[in-house]
This record gives structure tokens, sequence and C-alpha cells, in this order.
């Protein structure tokens, strides 16, 4: 099978940091932004292009000094020569639009019945910051929002700094480990802190202290199966509004109201976004024909917290997701999926049924040992299915999980 080409080695710049100013209007929708980028250009460049959405830009500098520029059809092509580092800053107005998307509606900045949420994944960034949306380009994030003082903004990172003025709030987030575009998020709403780090609506406040409470007890079981958690905290924040799915960012995820319902009937999500902070943000992906390492571990790890916490066994999940799979049609190859299929249910459940066989065929104490090794070597970084292969062995068990259509 021919090799795509690693995204990695084929960029032409990358990006080392995004200090991202916005000032956001929640009822008039309006976002005025400043994005200053550290970027890298290996080798000389007359110019280059960023992906951002159609706002209004009064103002282009590269190394602070004003260049030439033409924004269309999502691209914003800089004409300023650059080689080594160097900074662009950007200054843009208007008012946020999802990205439309073939397969996936509508992705990115979105606005909520009160406040707004982003769902970026994988291409919605350029719909709130100007960016090089490349999955494989990390960078470390400080994220300065202001909006009116009864909302509560919850962005990735720590919450490094905030301050009153007026009618409005200053919130500052610093994200000091590497992040892919797509994980980026803003949430803004009329929030309560229900248990540390988990926000909801004051309706919600009950159902979603009730659902969440048993959230630290699983960190501590992932952490002794995946490693230790990587960054430096997790929030959640459930929004007043229902939502299709979950919302994954980066120590971050966004419930809906739709997932609280006073019984922990969701907490299967619960543990799929956390295990997403290990396989996903973490250790992310060098180009998403690899999405079945993020979805299908994922999905593991809602097998793996039932296992822990007395529901059915990995090994009960697992049979009931093969007979699931054996009645649909088996024409996806999850280690190099369509793009249409990259976020198609078969993805997960195969992925992690992929992971259930070489749990088999290792042992526990094998198989856990090489996901924190795992975790450990790609910690902060990205990686393929090829590396995946390269530390785990077992091709000859793993290649028809990965790469044949028909279920082994």
């Amino acid at each position: 099978m021919a090799r795509k080409p690693d995204l990695r080695l084929a960029m032409t710049f990358s990006v080392r940091h995004y200090e991202l100013e916005l000032d956001y209007k929640p009822h008039a929708a309006r976002l005025a932004g400043r994005a200053v980028l550290t970027a890298v250009a290996p080798k000389p460049l007359p110019g280059f292009e960023l992906s951002l959405g159609p706002f209004r830009i009064n103002k282009v500098l590269v190394n602070r000094k004003p260049v030439r520029y033409t924004h269309s059809n999502g691209k914003l092509r800089i004409r300023g020569a650059v080689r080594g580092e160097f900074t662009v800053e950007v200054h843009y107005v208007g008012t946020p639009r999802p990205v439309r998307t073939m397969y996936w509606g509508e992705l990115g900045w979105d606005q909520l019945a009160d406040g707004s949420i982003v769902a970026s994944q994988p291409f919605g960034a350029p719909s709130w910051f100007p960016c090089n949306d490349v999955v494989s380009d990390k960078a470390t994030y400080r994220i300065t929002v202001v909006a009116p003082s009864p909302y509560t903004v919850v962005c990735n990172g720590v919450l490094a700094d905030g301050r009153i003025g007026g009618s409005t709030t200053t919130w500052v987030y610093s994200a000091t480990e590497p992040m892919a575009t797509y994980l980026a998020s803003v949430q803004i709403g009329q929030y309560v802190e229900v248990a540390p780090r988990v926000f909801a609506p004051q309706r919600l406040r009950r159902l979603a202290a009730h659902d969440f409470a048993r959230q630290p007890r699983m960190i501590e079981v992932f952490e002794d199966l995946f490693g230790p958690y990587p960054f430096d905290q997790y929030s959640v924040v459930i929004t007043d509004d229902d939502l299709e799915v979950p919302v994954e960012a980066q120590a971050l995820s966004t419930f809906g109201a739709n997932h609280v319902d006073g019984r922990r009937g969701f907490e299967r999500l619960v543990a799929h976004e956390l295990a997403h902070q290990w396989f996903g943000n973490s250790v992310g992906i060098a180009d998403w024909q690899h999405i079945w390492l993020n979805e299908g571990f994922a999905c593991y790890a809602e097998w793996l917290w039932s296992e822990a916490s007395g529901g059915p066994t990995a090994t009960v999940m697992a049979a009931r997701a093969r007979d699931m799979l054996s009645r649909l049609p088996q024409d996806i190859v999850i280690g190099d999926p369509a793009m249409r299929d990259w976020f198609d249910d078969r993805v997960y459940k195969r992925g992690a049924l992929t992971l259930h066989a070489l749990r088999g065929a290792l042992g526990d104490d094998s198989f856990f040992a090489l996901l924190r090794e795992w975790t450990s070597r790609h910690r902060h970084g990205t990686a393929t299915t090829e590396d995946f292969l390269a530390l785990a062995g077992h091709r000859d068990l793993l290649t028809p999980w990965l790469f044949a259509a028909k279920l082994p």
C-alpha cells in the first residue's frame, strides 16, 4: 500500500505560539480580534497563507511592519518575505461564522441561545482566529477574552489572570502544552462552578454535580492504565443548549444539557472525552488518516471504565460491538479511512476492538505497559499508525484489523 506523505515534513512553516486577544459581545454576536503568531520558516518564503473566515481585516503586520495581503475563500494570503523565526499580527472584526463542510455540517464558533460554543474538529478553527490549520502543527496558546461580566469564559489551559472592569470581565488563559488548532476552544455562557472545574447553568447544577461526581475517580483509573494525566488541569462545561455530541478540546470538554440526566446515563461519554486528553490531545495525530488512534482508544476507554466501575467487562462490550459491526457494511479501512468516514462509528468501535484483540494477545500487564509507553513516548507530540505498529509489534494480528475492510 502506498503511504501518504507525512504532513509534519511537508509544512513550509510552523507556528510555535498563538497570542489571541478577543473582545466578544454575545448579544450582537460581534468578535474583535488581535492575533499574534510566532512562527518558523525553515527555508526562505516570499509569502505564506493562513486560514481565516469571513472577517474584515483591519491590519496585517509581519515582524511589526505592515505588509500587503489578500483575503478570500477562507484564506489570508500574506506577501511578506520571511525566514527563520518571525511574527505575524492580524487585526480583524466581524461575526464569527462556522465553517461549512461537506460531511460534518458547520464547525467552529457558533452561537448558543445565550453565549457561544467552539466545536472545531476537524477544520473549524479558522471560524474564529487566523491559523496554520494543519493537524500536526501544534503550538502553545495564550487566549484573552473580554466578555460581559454576567458571563463565564472557559478556555484551554489554566486561568492565568482575570480582571473586572465596569460591565466587562477579562479572562486570560495560558495553555503551555502544544495544541493542535482544532482543539483550541472558547466557551462562553452564564455558568456556575458546580464542582472543581465543572461549569453548568444554574438550572442544571444538581444534575451536573451528580453526573460528573465520579470524574476524579475516572482520572485516577486512567492514570493507572495510561500514565500521568498530561495537562495542568481538566475543565468541563455543560451548555444550556442540547448538543448532538460532546465537544472535544484540549484540557477541556463540553457537553450539552441533554447529556446530564441525574442518573449518569451518559457517563460513557464522560469517559470518552476524558480519555482524549491522552489519546488525541497529548498524543496527537500526524494526519487525519490516523484518526482511529484518537477515537478507537477513546472508545476502548469507555469499556475500560465500565469494567473498572462495576459495569460490563471490556470483553462483554467487545462482543456486543463485534456483533453490531458484523451486521453493518464492512467497507471501511480504519487505518486509512476515506475523509467521509473519519468520524464513522465503525472507526470508533473497530478501533476499540483492535485494541482489545491486542490486549488478548499480550495479556493485561504487557498491554497496559504498552499504552503507558505510547503516551510517554509521544507526549505532547504527534504519531502515526505506523508508529503504533512499530511499538506494538504483532503486525500479523493488527494488520487485518487496520487495513482490511472485512472484520477479522
